[in-house]
């Protein structure tokens, strides 16, 4: 999953998210999608984070103030 791309994954996680609102799957079925969804969660994360450490380095390196988004 590490080699999706941010659009990649937050696609898969919204057709994962579409699936478990389905009141027709099992419960087994609900875990495992509810494991993926965190899997995919994860990897968006990191995702955004990577970039905005490359965003903030960036700025840095042209002497403009890096921003805080937490």
């Amino acid at each position: 999953m590490a080699e999706l791309t941010f659009e990649q994954a937050l696609e898969k996680l919204e057709n994962v998210v579409k699936k478990l609102e389905n009141k027709d799957i099992s419960l087994d079925e609900a875990v495992k999608l509810y494991n993926e969804g965190l899997s995919l969660s994860k990897v968006c994360y990191d995702l955004l984070k990577k970039s905005e450490r490359l965003v903030s380095t960036k700025m840095s390196e042209t002497g403009e103030s890096p921003f805080d988004l937490e």
